[in-house]
């Protein structure tokens, strides 16, 4: 595989959606969902701006990039794959407006914040009058962690998160399959992995660790600046975590690198399930749809 290949490769992922998958390619995105008839309808195309430009190329900045990415074009293919489960017709369907979007993520990820890396430091605060400030923010990131395994071993006992789960491994062994060279048919991606080093469960573990050394480094200072560098920080820490998921892609030949990934591939177990061949075959062609796409733009 050639270097610009391994370029390519780095920009094609997915996301789950409901009963759907979402593709990114290099150039493009596709949405493919399954219709309450049994249908697929696919939604697809290009994309420009700074989802392609050559900023994407800079080291930490393009983590930030990827992250807004994920939420902005993961909420569009929401909203629509939501409207298609539920058997809208294409004059019903409406693509939400900038507003919406930008409403909706800020509110997510205040929500995020202030669950996942406000709380756990006031939930562990009592503990700075007992232990050294160095232990009381370790632990913080240890009830962070848990706190996050909690959250996604929970909601995969809800029926239409379990069926998410289900897509999220028909989208992971059709991006494997394809990576593999594989002929992309339900046959041929059935026998590939559930799970793949670029995946956002992988990420979200990342962005855990990441933010406990980030945060022990950091000390101890004023209770309000505690408060706010847990805030504050957060696209510093999720843009070194791009870096680390990306290079643990790119140097898998290495045994160490394997052995580093484990952990976090291993939690995608809680957030991939096995696919049936009607999910399969929407991850396959929402593929096909950005490929075509990628290759026309």
């Amino acid at each position: 595989m050639t270097k610009e290949q391994e370029r390519l490769i780095q920009h094609y992922g997915g996301q789950a959606v409901i009963e759907g998958v979402m593709m990114r390619g290099a150039r493009g995105m596709a949405v493919a969902v399954r219709k309450p008839d049994g249908g697929i309808r696919v939604k697809s195309e290009s994309l420009g701006g700074v989802y392609v430009g050559r900023v994407r190329r800079i080291p930490i900045l393009r983590g930030v990039i990827v992250l807004w990415e994920t939420l902005a074009l993961g909420m569009r293919a929401l909203v629509f794959s939501s409207e298609v489960a539920a058997g809208m017709t294409e004059e019903e369907e409406k693509e939400p407006s900038p507003a919406y979007i930008w409403i909706v993520l800020g509110v997510t990820l205040a929500f995020a914040a202030a669950i996942f890396f406000v709380a756990p430091l006031l939930l562990t605060g009592w503990l700075s009058s007992h232990m050294n400030g160095a232990l009381v923010v370790l632990v913080e990131g240890v009830v962070r962690l848990l706190m996050l395994l909690g959250y996604i071993w929970g909601i995969g006992f809800v029926p239409d998160i379990r069926r998410v789960y289900a897509y999220h491994g028909a989208e992971h062994r059709t991006i494997n399959a394809w990576e593999a060279a594989a002929p992309l048919e339900i046959e041929s991606v059935r026998r590939f992995s559930n799970e793949h080093a670029r995946c956002g469960t992988a990420f979200l573990l990342t962005v855990a660790v990441v933010s406990l050394v980030v945060f022990v480094l950091l000390g101890t200072p004023s209770w309000w600046w505690r408060i706010a560098s847990r805030v504050l920080l957060i696209p510093v820490i999720a843009a070194v975590s791009y870096e680390i998921i990306r290079a643990s892609a790119d140097f898998r030949r290495f045994r160490v690198v394997r052995w580093l990934s484990r952990p976090s591939l291993a939690l995608q177990a809680l957030t991939t399930r096995d696919p049936d061949d009607s999910q399969i075959e929407v991850a396959i062609r929402a593929l096909r749809e950005v490929l075509a796409t990628d290759a026309t733009s």
